[in-house]
């Protein structure tokens, strides 16, 4: 594929680069004028050394020392700062003064109030206290059933700083799928709001949390939280329960306590498209230090900065959106459609007013502000330095539509990771250039390759994403795992002792990375690979086309059928002249070996609930195989959808019967 951008679409401004957070922490590692290639060589060859460079530069604040960065070096079950004991929350709550904006509470309506950091720490400790009188102690389970509210991040510090574990589900979960999720953990204490707001309309969610609290057995009570103002019903529920205004305005003093480095902070779980979700278990360790690396290093988070990335809570993003607090940085919550059909513009003018310095959001959002002509340059955007995106590849059509909008002066990091490690593999940093369509450098720590299929690094070309040495924040273990054998098989099966992530990815020779998406859905037509993300850039483009989805089956007889599903713009007709100028745009934009068999409109493209296309699932229910054993219908986010694809399955094989 032809890149429109050979040279770099921006490079950093040698003033700001001076005065990041990046340079101030290279100076203090003894790597003074050193480029960002070679900073992050060193970051990955020589991990004791940055790593411990990190602890130290963020200066960790740890009750007893660690006794070596790196005790011993495998994958799985690396052990890291072995001896150290420590806590999250403390780490999040230390940085802010009585006086300072620690969060931001936004919903789509436009309003909005401020959590000092003063009413944020008696509020944490309050809930601390409530959860200790409620038998709460360390390694229990706590579980949110919550929106994107300041709730969530309250609840989450008090859990972990009592040692507890966390997980949290968004309530457009029903609550058999928050269920699937929670029941695993067995928690004791659930968390739960009585709704929430989506595209003018408050979401009743009093059912739904007692349906889930009966689904429930260990708990020992459910906390209500008042949000869009429903009245509960308390009598109806089988365990006690506790109004949160009861729970948040005790008068408490807070004490963390402390966890060795690998104790477990909170659970998040996969997709569970498949299955059961799997519980993936991070340590309080290994996330403070991977979001202070990137949320301080790559984002350059300090004191004084706002961030506003639009997240659900069950997504990792809501993770690193709590974790801005580690930095000192004010994080702000959202509530809502991230484009109500009231004001598509909504969260562009938030960040205006409230003069965000970062700003976080998907490829489709960006591309969908586009389509419909939304100029968020009606708005003052100067604050805004970072525009983040993550979620899928940002295709390069997007980064003139974000430097006309937003301006120069921001830089627009494409980031590719994953909740598996709850942070990112490839991104930004101030330091280094951006290309359009491409991802500027592995991030510092991250020991990134591209590997053939013998399992040899490759540059220039297609290959596996694995990284080849230890991160911190990779999974201590999966839940209900004992003897690591899912947590293998996940990530080790194919390259033991090397993590393999399930996506294709070109390491160019200039340091940048592009993503061409998942490997287990790779186009592979007469031998020749290609990621489906490049069909899906191109087509998105069109103006007539709202979204697609190219899949490649492998068929009985030998045969490869490869469709395009085209979902249509309002007006637009999937007639010979528009299937033409598809097939134009794939044959000059992306591959000519990769024009589609046929291509077929279709009312919709099911998701995961995080908004990733279900690629492999379609493929697989396009086979043949039954619905019941691909897919979850809880995990999806229009599952309608997914009976429609199994009908033209149907249908395609019996024409060919």
């Amino acid at each position: 594929m032809t890149r429109p951008y050979p040279a770099p679409f921006t490079t950093p401004d040698p003033r700001a680069v001076a005065d990041s957070r990046i340079m101030h922490f290279a100076r203090h590692a003894g790597m003074n004028g050193t480029d960002y290639a070679a900073l992050h060589h060193w970051s990955v060859t020589d991990l004791e050394g940055f790593w411990g460079a990190v602890w130290d530069y963020f200066d960790i604040d740890a009750d007893t020392p660690y006794e070596q960065v790196l005790a011993e070096e495998r994958m799985p079950g690396a052990r890291w700062f072995p001896g150290a004991t420590l806590n999250y929350t403390h780490h999040a709550l230390r940085n802010l003064t009585d006086d300072t904006v620690a969060i931001i509470a936004l919903d789509e309506t436009g309003s909005g109030y401020e959590v000092t950091g003063k009413r944020l720490r008696a509020q944490v400790a309050s809930v601390a206290a409530t959860l200790r009188d409620l038998g709460v102690g360390k390694g229990d389970r706590v579980v949110g059933y919550l929106p994107n509210t300041p709730h969530a991040i309250v609840a989450f510090l008090a859990a972990a700083s009592l040692g507890a574990v966390w997980s949290v589900c968004g309530q457009d979960y029903a609550p058999k799928a928050a269920a699937d999720r929670f029941a695993q953990l067995e928690p004791t204490v659930l968390i739960s709001a009585d709704g929430y707001l989506f595209n003018g309309t408050t979401h009743d969610r009093r059912d739904a949390t007692l349906e889930l609290t009966c689904a429930l057995p260990t708990l020992k009570a459910t906390v209500l939280v008042d949000h869009v103002g429903l009245p509960w019903a308390p009598q109806a529920y089988p365990s006690p329960v506790m109004p949160w205004e009861d729970a948040s305005t005790r008068t408490e003093e807070l004490t963390c306590t402390p966890v060795p480095f690998d104790h477990p902070l909170w659970v998040v779980f996969s997709s569970g498209t498949t299955g059961l979700p799997k519980g993936i278990v991070h340590g309080h360790g290994g996330v403070l230090l991977e979001h202070l690396k990137t949320l301080g290093l790559h984002s350059d988070l300090c004191p004084g900065d706002r961030l506003l990335w639009y997240t659900t809570t069950h997504w990792m993003m809501w993770n690193l959106v709590a974790s801005t607090l580690l930095t000192g940085a004010t994080t702000c919550t959202y509530d809502g459609s991230p484009a109500p059909f009231a004001k598509l513009d909504v969260l562009w003018e938030l960040a205006a007013s409230h003069r965000v310095t970062v700003f976080g959001t998907s490829p489709q959002y960006l591309l969908g502000m586009a389509k419909y002509g939304v100029a968020p340059s009606a708005h003052d955007l100067s604050s805004i330095r970072v525009v983040g995106c993550t979620g899928s590849a940002l295709p390069a059509s997007a980064y003139p539509w974000v430097r006309h909008h937003v301006g120069d002066h921001a830089l627009l990091a494409s980031i590719s990771g994953g909740t598996d490690v709850v942070s990112g593999f490839a991104g930004s940093a101030p330091n280094t250039p951006v290309w359009a369509g491409e991802l500027s450098a592995p991030h510092l720590g991250v020991a990134l390759a591209a590997y053939d299929a013998e399992g040899l690094p490759i540059v220039d070309q297609v290959g596996e994403l694995v990284v080849t040495r230890p991160m911190p924040s990779m999974p201590l273990y999966f839940w209900n795992d004992p003897d690591d054998t899912r947590y293998r098989d996940a990530y080790f099966s194919s390259h033991p002792g090397v993590w393999r992530h399930g996506d294709w990815i070109t390491l160019t020779s200039h340091g940048s990375v592009i993503v061409h998406g998942r490997s287990d859905s790779t186009l592979n037509r007469n031998g020749v690979r290609l990621g489906s993300a490049d069909i899906h850039d191109v087509v998105e483009r069109l103006s007539e086309i709202t979204e697609a989805l190219v899949i490649g089956a492998e068929e009985p007889d030998g045969g490869y059928w490869m469709p395009l599903f085209v979902v249509l713009a309002a007006d637009a007709t999937l007639d010979d002249p528009l299937r033409e100028k598809i097939k134009e745009a794939i044959r000059t934009g992306a591959s000519p070996r990769h024009v589609p068999d046929e291509i077929l409109e279709v009312p919709g493209i099911p998701h995961t609930r995080t908004g990733k296309k279900l690629e492999v699932p379609v493929k697989r229910i396009l086979q043949g195989a039954p619905v019941e054993q691909v897919v979850n219908p809880a995990a999806v986010d229009a599952p309608d959808l997914i009976d429609h694809f199994a009908h033209l399955g149907a249908e395609r094989r019996g024409r060919s019967a």
